[in-house]
């Protein structure tokens, strides 16, 4: 039996993108940078980075709606979370 690695499983993943609806949005405000640090480590599908200036970016459209940001950031750098809508985000398939 051949195991797939967690990569491959998720590269079978398919997204439909609402791209007028950003599901999560982060604070540009003042953010602490210990907590960047916890999301930069933590998000499964590697979604935040830092842009030049050290400033966090975030790309939604890959998301695996898994909630990890939100549980480990609260509202400290998520100013909201919200599922998307009907018919759009993650399509989990079994390989």
């Amino acid at each position: 039996m051949n195991r797939m690695s967690v990569d491959d499983k998720l590269g079978t993943n398919m997204f439909r993108v609402d791209e007028e609806h950003a599901h999560i949005t982060i604070k540009q405000e003042k953010v602490d940078h210990k907590e960047i640090h916890k999301l930069l480590l933590a998000c499964p599908a590697h979604l935040y980075t830092l842009d030049e200036e050290g400033g966090l970016q975030f790309s939604y459209e890959g998301c695996l709606e898994c909630g990890t940001c939100r549980v480990l950031c609260g509202k400290s750098l998520i100013k909201d979370w919200d599922y998307p809508e009907n018919g759009k985000g993650v399509l989990y398939r079994k390989s």
